[in-house]
């Protein structure tokens, strides 16, 4: 199902992340949204809007103030980190849902959607994580293999595969994943850190 409050977040989400220069953030967007339809043909418009929304915090993220240095000291996948992630880009598709007059309830159960969507917890949440992280394997993992590894290290970016590899709930995302999962892997050679 597409509609025009979907179409009209999914331009507004594809316009801020070439605003910001980034073009595997779009795909990675646009992807989970291919994947969700994979995984669950039946989604309803707030969970593909929330698919194609959930990284919008890094779309718009104020570089200046975001402490890079300490997300990398933590991890990647740190409760500080994703907490903040999850909890602005909720905020953010909120606000902008608001401004298009999307209904109350839509606003709310994409808000919960995109607040949970590194984490889970129920059936959607899980769905949207699971596609979300099949994506990342299909379009920001070589990001991490170049860009990432120089400047957290192979170690930080292993745990970072690892566990979005990990946090797969269903079988079918795990088997949609593993073999890009395995390539990143092998392709990060920690043999290559001291």
């Amino acid at each position: 199902m597409t509609t025009d409050t979907y179409k009209r977040v999914e331009l507004f989400i594809v316009d801020k992340f070439k605003a910001a220069g980034d073009g595997v953030g779009k795909n990675h967007v646009l992807r989970t949204v291919h994947w969700l339809r994979e995984l669950k043909p039946d989604a309803d418009e707030a969970l593909l809007i929330a698919a194609v929304a959930h990284d919008v915090e890094r779309a718009l993220r104020d570089h200046a103030s975001y402490d890079k240095v300490t997300r990398h000291e933590k991890g990647f996948r740190s409760e500080e980190h994703l907490t903040y992630h999850q909890e602005e880009g909720a905020r953010i598709i909120g606000e902008y849902l608001g401004q298009i007059g999307a209904d109350a309830r839509t606003i709310e159960r994409v808000k919960e959607l995109v607040s949970r969507h590194e984490i889970g917890g129920d059936e959607d949440q899980n769905l949207l994580k699971d596609a979300d992280s099949i994506s990342f394997f299909e379009n920001v993992v070589e990001f991490f293999l170049t860009k990432k590894v120089n400047e957290a290290g192979r170690k930080k970016v292993k745990d970072k595969l690892d566990w979005m590899y990990g946090r797969i709930t269903t079988d079918r995302a795990r088997t949609l994943a593993k073999q890009q999962y395995a390539e990143s892997i092998k392709e990060l050679d920690l043999d290559q850190e001291s």
